[in-house]
Protein backbone atom coordinates (compact mmCIF):
# COMPACT_ATOMS: atom_id res chain seq x y z
CA UNK A 1 0.00 0.00 0.00
CA UNK A 2 2.79 2.42 0.92
CA UNK A 3 4.63 1.78 -2.36
CA UNK A 4 1.43 2.35 -4.32
CA UNK A 5 0.82 5.65 -2.54
CA UNK A 6 4.41 6.68 -3.25
CA UNK A 7 3.95 5.75 -6.92
CA UNK A 8 0.76 7.82 -7.16
CA UNK A 9 2.54 10.78 -5.55
CA UNK A 10 4.99 10.87 -8.47
CA UNK A 11 2.26 11.02 -11.12
CA UNK A 12 1.25 14.35 -12.68
CA UNK A 13 -1.86 15.93 -11.20
CA UNK A 14 -3.61 15.98 -14.58
CA UNK A 15 -2.90 12.27 -15.28
CA UNK A 16 -6.37 10.92 -16.08
CA UNK A 17 -5.23 7.29 -15.84
CA UNK A 18 -4.76 7.62 -12.07
CA UNK A 19 -7.70 9.93 -11.33
CA UNK A 20 -10.41 8.36 -9.17
CA UNK A 21 -9.19 4.83 -9.85
CA UNK A 22 -10.31 1.84 -7.83
CA UNK A 23 -7.79 -0.95 -7.40
CA UNK A 24 -7.71 -4.17 -5.42
CA UNK A 25 -4.33 -4.25 -3.68
CA UNK A 26 -3.77 -7.94 -3.10
CA UNK A 27 -1.76 -10.86 -4.42
CA UNK A 28 -3.26 -12.85 -7.29
CA UNK A 29 -3.04 -16.18 -5.50
CA UNK A 30 -5.93 -16.92 -3.11
CA UNK A 31 -4.87 -17.38 0.51
CA UNK A 32 -6.69 -19.25 3.25
CA UNK A 33 -6.47 -18.69 6.98
CA UNK A 34 -4.64 -22.00 7.18
CA UNK A 35 -1.99 -20.65 4.78
CA UNK A 36 -1.47 -17.62 7.04
CA UNK A 37 -1.16 -19.82 10.13
CA UNK A 38 1.25 -22.13 8.33
CA UNK A 39 3.41 -19.17 7.28
CA UNK A 40 3.68 -17.89 10.82
CA UNK A 41 4.46 -21.36 12.13
CA UNK A 42 7.34 -21.63 9.67
CA UNK A 43 8.54 -18.17 10.67
CA UNK A 44 8.46 -19.16 14.34
CA UNK A 45 10.24 -22.42 13.66
CA UNK A 46 7.31 -24.39 15.03
CA UNK A 47 7.05 -28.09 14.31
CA UNK A 48 4.53 -28.56 11.53
CA UNK A 49 2.06 -30.80 13.31
CA UNK A 50 -1.08 -31.88 11.44
CA UNK A 51 -3.69 -29.14 11.60
CA UNK A 52 -6.93 -30.11 13.36
CA UNK A 53 -10.14 -28.34 12.41
CA UNK A 54 -11.83 -26.67 15.38
CA UNK A 55 -15.28 -28.14 16.10
CA UNK A 56 -18.09 -25.71 15.36
CA UNK A 57 -19.41 -25.92 18.93
CA UNK A 58 -16.04 -24.93 20.38
CA UNK A 59 -15.80 -22.08 17.87
CA UNK A 60 -19.23 -20.78 18.90
CA UNK A 61 -18.25 -20.90 22.57
CA UNK A 62 -15.11 -18.93 21.74
CA UNK A 63 -17.15 -16.34 19.85
CA UNK A 64 -19.55 -15.95 22.76
CA UNK A 65 -16.63 -15.55 25.18
CA UNK A 66 -15.04 -13.01 22.83
CA UNK A 67 -18.25 -10.99 22.58
CA UNK A 68 -18.68 -11.00 26.35
CA UNK A 69 -15.11 -9.84 26.95
CA UNK A 70 -15.50 -7.11 24.32
CA UNK A 71 -18.42 -5.70 26.31
CA UNK A 72 -15.98 -5.40 29.22
CA UNK A 73 -13.65 -3.31 27.07
CA UNK A 74 -11.20 -6.02 25.95
CA UNK A 75 -10.24 -6.63 22.31
CA UNK A 76 -10.22 -10.39 21.69
CA UNK A 77 -9.37 -11.56 18.15
CA UNK A 78 -12.34 -13.93 17.99
CA UNK A 79 -15.69 -12.17 17.93
CA UNK A 80 -18.87 -12.40 15.89
CA UNK A 81 -17.71 -9.73 13.44
CA UNK A 82 -14.29 -11.33 12.97
CA UNK A 83 -15.77 -14.74 12.21
CA UNK A 84 -18.29 -13.19 9.79
CA UNK A 85 -15.47 -11.42 7.92
CA UNK A 86 -13.41 -14.60 7.74
CA UNK A 87 -16.37 -16.48 6.31
CA UNK A 88 -17.05 -13.70 3.80
CA UNK A 89 -13.43 -13.80 2.67
CA UNK A 90 -11.42 -11.27 0.69
CA UNK A 91 -11.91 -11.34 -3.06
CA UNK A 92 -10.72 -9.04 -5.79
CA UNK A 93 -8.80 -8.64 -9.04
CA UNK A 94 -5.35 -7.08 -8.63
CA UNK A 95 -4.51 -7.23 -12.35
CA UNK A 96 -5.56 -3.60 -13.17
CA UNK A 97 -3.39 -2.35 -10.30
CA UNK A 98 -0.41 -4.49 -11.36
CA UNK A 99 -0.76 -3.45 -15.01
CA UNK A 100 -1.00 0.27 -14.19
CA UNK A 101 1.80 0.50 -11.65
CA UNK A 102 4.10 -2.36 -12.63
CA UNK A 103 4.26 -3.35 -8.97
CA UNK A 104 4.45 -7.00 -8.03
CA UNK A 105 2.89 -7.91 -4.68
CA UNK A 106 5.07 -9.90 -2.32
CA UNK A 107 3.83 -13.48 -1.92
CA UNK A 108 2.58 -14.41 1.53
CA UNK A 109 5.37 -16.93 2.11
CA UNK A 110 8.03 -14.27 1.45
CA UNK A 111 6.23 -11.59 3.48
CA UNK A 112 5.94 -13.75 6.60
CA UNK A 113 9.04 -15.87 6.23
CA UNK A 114 11.37 -13.11 5.09
CA UNK A 115 12.57 -12.52 8.64
CA UNK A 116 12.79 -15.15 11.32
CA UNK A 117 10.83 -14.53 14.49
CA UNK A 118 12.82 -12.98 17.33
CA UNK A 119 12.62 -14.18 20.92
CA UNK A 120 10.35 -11.20 21.64
CA UNK A 121 7.94 -12.38 18.94
CA UNK A 122 7.92 -15.88 20.38
CA UNK A 123 7.32 -14.63 23.93
CA UNK A 124 4.40 -12.50 22.74
CA UNK A 125 2.87 -15.40 20.82
CA UNK A 126 3.21 -17.79 23.75
CA UNK A 127 1.85 -15.32 26.31
CA UNK A 128 -1.03 -13.97 24.22
CA UNK A 129 -3.49 -16.77 24.97
CA UNK A 130 -2.08 -17.30 28.47
CA UNK A 131 -2.76 -13.64 29.20
CA UNK A 132 -6.49 -14.17 28.73
CA UNK A 133 -6.32 -17.19 31.03
CA UNK A 134 -4.43 -15.16 33.65
CA UNK A 135 -6.96 -12.32 33.62
CA UNK A 136 -9.91 -14.72 33.77
CA UNK A 137 -8.41 -16.75 36.61
CA UNK A 138 -7.61 -13.62 38.63
CA UNK A 139 -11.15 -12.27 38.19
CA UNK A 140 -12.65 -15.59 39.30
CA UNK A 141 -10.15 -15.92 42.14
CA UNK A 142 -10.93 -12.55 43.71
CA UNK A 143 -14.70 -12.64 43.19
CA UNK A 144 -15.01 -16.26 44.33
CA UNK A 145 -12.81 -15.82 47.42
CA UNK A 146 -14.70 -12.71 48.49
CA UNK A 147 -18.12 -14.22 47.78
CA UNK A 148 -17.36 -17.46 49.65
CA UNK A 149 -16.07 -15.54 52.67
CA UNK A 150 -19.07 -13.19 52.66
CA UNK A 151 -22.02 -15.40 51.70
CA UNK A 152 -21.06 -19.06 52.20
CA UNK A 153 -18.76 -19.26 55.21
CA UNK A 154 -19.09 -15.90 56.89
CA UNK A 155 -19.28 -17.39 60.43
CA UNK A 156 -16.02 -19.24 59.81
CA UNK A 157 -14.50 -16.04 58.44
CA UNK A 158 -15.34 -14.06 61.58
CA UNK A 159 -14.30 -17.00 63.76
CA UNK A 160 -10.74 -16.61 62.48
CA UNK A 161 -10.68 -13.25 64.27
CA UNK A 162 -12.92 -13.86 67.30
CA UNK A 163 -11.02 -17.01 68.33
CA UNK A 164 -7.90 -14.90 68.50
CA UNK A 165 -9.33 -12.34 70.88
CA UNK A 166 -10.95 -9.86 68.48
CA UNK A 167 -14.25 -8.36 69.72
CA UNK A 168 -17.20 -9.64 67.74
CA UNK A 169 -18.43 -6.09 67.11
CA UNK A 170 -15.18 -5.37 65.30
CA UNK A 171 -14.55 -8.76 63.70
CA UNK A 172 -17.89 -8.94 61.85
CA UNK A 173 -17.66 -5.59 60.00
CA UNK A 174 -13.95 -6.13 59.36
CA UNK A 175 -14.62 -9.53 57.75
CA UNK A 176 -17.47 -8.08 55.69
CA UNK A 177 -15.37 -5.14 54.47
CA UNK A 178 -12.40 -7.29 53.47
CA UNK A 179 -14.70 -9.73 51.65
CA UNK A 180 -16.36 -6.94 49.68
CA UNK A 181 -12.92 -5.51 48.98
CA UNK A 182 -11.88 -8.82 47.41
CA UNK A 183 -15.00 -8.83 45.22
CA UNK A 184 -14.31 -5.23 44.19
CA UNK A 185 -10.75 -6.12 43.12
CA UNK A 186 -12.10 -8.90 40.90
CA UNK A 187 -14.69 -6.61 39.31
CA UNK A 188 -12.05 -3.94 38.64
CA UNK A 189 -9.78 -6.47 36.93
CA UNK A 190 -12.67 -7.73 34.79
CA UNK A 191 -13.08 -4.36 33.04
CA UNK A 192 -10.26 -3.33 30.69
CA UNK A 193 -10.50 0.34 31.63
CA UNK A 194 -9.96 -0.40 35.34
CA UNK A 195 -7.87 -3.57 35.06
CA UNK A 196 -4.55 -1.85 35.78
CA UNK A 197 -5.95 -0.21 38.90
CA UNK A 198 -7.53 -3.51 39.95
CA UNK A 199 -4.25 -5.41 39.57
CA UNK A 200 -2.34 -2.80 41.56
CA UNK A 201 -5.07 -2.86 44.21
CA UNK A 202 -4.91 -6.66 44.31
CA UNK A 203 -1.15 -6.59 44.88
CA UNK A 204 -1.50 -3.96 47.63
CA UNK A 205 -4.36 -5.86 49.30
CA UNK A 206 -2.44 -9.14 49.16
CA UNK A 207 0.64 -7.57 50.69
CA UNK A 208 -1.60 -6.02 53.34
CA UNK A 209 -3.09 -9.43 54.16
CA UNK A 210 0.37 -10.96 54.47
CA UNK A 211 1.69 -8.15 56.66
CA UNK A 212 -1.47 -7.97 58.78
CA UNK A 213 -1.51 -11.70 59.42
CA UNK A 214 2.18 -11.66 60.30
CA UNK A 215 1.45 -9.06 63.00
CA UNK A 216 -2.02 -10.05 64.24
CA UNK A 217 -2.48 -13.75 63.44
CA UNK A 218 1.00 -15.21 62.75
CA UNK A 219 -0.25 -18.77 63.37
CA UNK A 220 -2.13 -18.62 60.04
CA UNK A 221 1.21 -18.88 58.27
CA UNK A 222 1.44 -22.45 59.63
CA UNK A 223 -1.99 -23.46 58.31
CA UNK A 224 -1.78 -26.93 56.68
CA UNK A 225 -3.32 -25.75 53.39
CA UNK A 226 -0.90 -22.82 53.23
CA UNK A 227 -3.43 -20.14 52.23
CA UNK A 228 -1.10 -17.28 53.07
CA UNK A 229 1.92 -18.98 51.50
CA UNK A 230 -0.01 -19.21 48.22
CA UNK A 231 -0.60 -15.45 48.29
CA UNK A 232 2.97 -14.86 47.13
CA UNK A 233 2.55 -16.67 43.78
CA UNK A 234 -0.79 -14.88 43.33
CA UNK A 235 1.03 -11.55 43.65
CA UNK A 236 3.57 -12.66 41.03
CA UNK A 237 0.72 -13.69 38.71
CA UNK A 238 -0.89 -10.26 39.09
CA UNK A 239 2.46 -8.64 38.36
CA UNK A 240 2.76 -10.70 35.16
CA UNK A 241 -0.74 -9.60 34.12
CA UNK A 242 0.17 -5.99 34.86
CA UNK A 243 3.35 -6.13 32.77
CA UNK A 244 1.60 -7.74 29.78
CA UNK A 245 -1.45 -5.48 29.81
CA UNK A 246 -0.57 -3.56 26.63
CA UNK A 247 -1.27 -5.22 23.27
CA UNK A 248 0.26 -2.47 21.10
Amino acid sequence: IAVTVAWLATRPIDDETTRAVSWDLMQPQPVTLGDVIGGFRRSFGTVQWPRIALPLTVLKLGVVAGDLSSWLGWRPPIRTTAIAELRRGVRGDPQPWIAATGLTPTPLADAIGGHGASIQDKWFARLFLVKALIITSLVLFWIASGSIALFVSFPATTAILTTRGWPEGFAIPFAAITSMMDISVGVLIAFRRTAVFGLIAGIVVSLGYMAGCALLTPDLWLEPLGALVKTGPAIVLMLVALLTMDNR
